[in-house]
């Protein structure tokens, strides 16, 4: 029944679910999106408590804003990033639709 499934499903469709799984597969960028979860955070907030360098968070803060599930925003000299809600709750609808095809 999948195999039909995926048969009927646009080849867009498909490719925007395996790059949203490849954006949401490094664990870091996995932990980014749990850690803003909470509440927007700045770059030096979330560098402290993934342990990891700045270039490294701005390098992933980069893939997860170029993918849209992420937006930012700057206060002086301070970028504050935040999940994109409305592009995180669509990837995870079509991959859901995706998983449960009934």
């Amino acid at each position: 029944m999948k195999q039909n499934y995926c048969k009927n499903k646009s080849v867009k469709e498909i490719k925007q679910i395996a790059e949203f799984l490849k954006i949401i597969s490094e664990k870091n960028r996995l932990k980014i999106l749990h850690f803003l979860g909470e509440n927007e955070k700045c770059v030096c907030e979330i560098c402290q408590h993934l342990k990891l360098s700045q270039n490294l968070v701005s390098h992933h803060l980069k893939l997860l804003k170029n993918f849209g599930l992420i937006s930012s925003r700057k206060e002086g000299a301070k970028i504050f990033y935040k999940i994109n809600k409305k592009v995180t709750k669509k990837y995870l609808k079509l991959l859901n639709k995706f998983l449960n095809p009934i």
